[in-house]
């Protein structure tokens, strides 16, 4: 759609190996073995399955215990995309383009929307990875203890460390390519935009935990059930308020790099609203960890699936390891921003710790009338 192919997003595209002019349309197929390279078909595959895992999960909680938190988490996140996503594609059409320029590309992968600006696997990625955090925090029984500030804070905590580890590689095997100068992208850490770090990976999810507990989870966990109807409404407004917060929470950040023209000051309270959450997040998580107390059940299939998300990353960032350390100023022999190296490795030490404190916490004793806390461990298993 050549009247939507700016002239950023067609210099991003022709860096990532396509042209803006050819491509697809509302949406397109390709062949998986033709992209740029195998690790696109991999990654993809990955995580649609888990986003159907998921979303196979959240039915049958919703069936067999009359729960729609995770369903209402599913489509919340869907909802959030659809608010969030288009204008960044489209900033024209959105009427913004005098205020924000194209921010990012991504490759084109198998399946695609929006004429090459939406992969599937980014659709899928949004509730797979939220449904995995939700069910960490939870499992652990944060919500149950702390409540649901606390939670959410978790919740983006868990979620910030699985995904850094696919934010930090995706440049490098060309998954996506940022726009260097963009004022939003500022600063960077290694190859991966600090705000994309803290707002992305950590305060989007953060909202979007606060806002279903807050609206379905907490009632749920009362004895309250819901209608249809409450359940459509309540996803519309997780989404649209969770897209809110992701506006409101980074707004410290926004106001200093606006107040001192310095996106280094930005950065730097952008950072400490991160050691802030994760000040909050080890000590409630560690404690959960290390509590006799019993807990929610949890969910041998999203937990399994989380496992395996972090085996399959693993073995890509292997793969990619060899040009990583053959880098010549952060940038590999054929011309790839590479990611920190020492970051991504902290991300999976606390990725798999989270994960192991779920699976090691215990089988929990059923107290409780509500059916939702009875034999949530076999689901899916």
């Amino acid at each position: 759609m050549s009247d939507l192919c700016t002239p950023t997003f067609a210099d991003l595209a022709a860096r990532l190996g396509f042209s803006c002019e050819t491509a697809g349309g509302l949406v397109e197929f390709r062949n998986p073995f033709a992209l740029e390279n195998l690790t696109l078909p991999v990654l993809e595959l990955t995580v649609i399955v888990g986003a159907v895992l998921a979303l196979w999960y959240a039915v049958v909680r919703l069936r067999r215990y009359n729960d729609p938190t995770n369903i209402v988490l599913w489509f919340g996140a869907i909802a959030y995309l659809l608010i969030i996503e288009p204008p960044l594609y489209f900033p024209g059409a959105f009427g913004i383009a005098d205020y924000v320029d194209t921010m990012f590309a991504h490759n084109v992968f198998t399946v695609e929307f929006l004429w090459g600006r939406l992969p599937l696997y980014i659709v899928a990625i949004y509730p797979m990875m939220a449904t995995v955090a939700f069910e960490i925090v939870r499992g652990l029984g944060v919500f149950r203890r702390y409540g649901t500030l606390v939670g959410g804070i978790c919740v983006g905590f868990v979620h910030h460390a699985f995904y850094e580890i696919f934010d930090h590689l995706g440049p490098q095997l060309r998954w996506w390519e940022w726009t260097l100068d963009h004022p939003f992208a500022q600063p960077f850490f290694d190859s991966v935009p600090l705000p994309s770090v803290v707002v992305f990976a950590t305060l989007w999810p953060m909202s979007l935990a606060l806002c279903v507990q807050f609206f379905v989870g907490r009632h749920v966990d009362a004895g309250r059930t819901f209608t249809g109807g409450q359940i459509v409404w309540r996803t519309v407004v997780v989404g649209l308020l969770a897209s809110i917060g992701t506006a409101i929470l980074p707004l410290p950040a926004t106001a200093a790099a606006g107040i001192s023209g310095s996106t280094t000051v930005g950065g730097v309270v952008y950072a400490l609203e991160l050691v802030v959450i994760t000040v909050v997040a080890i000590p409630v998580l560690v404690k959960q960890w290390r509590s006799p107390q019993d807990k929610p059940a949890h969910s041998r299939l999203i937990l399994g699936y989380a496992a395996a998300y972090l085996a399959v990353m693993a073995v890509l960032w292997l793969t990619a390891l060899p040009n990583w350390f053959g880098a010549t100023d952060g940038v590999t022999a054929a011309g790839d921003p590479i990611g920190s190296l020492w970051y991504t490795v902290v991300c999976f030490a606390i990725a798999g710790l989270s994960l192991a404190a779920v699976l090691t916490s215990g089988q929990p004793v059923n107290r409780e009338k509500n059916s939702t806390s009875v034999s949530e461990n076999n689901v899916g298993s």
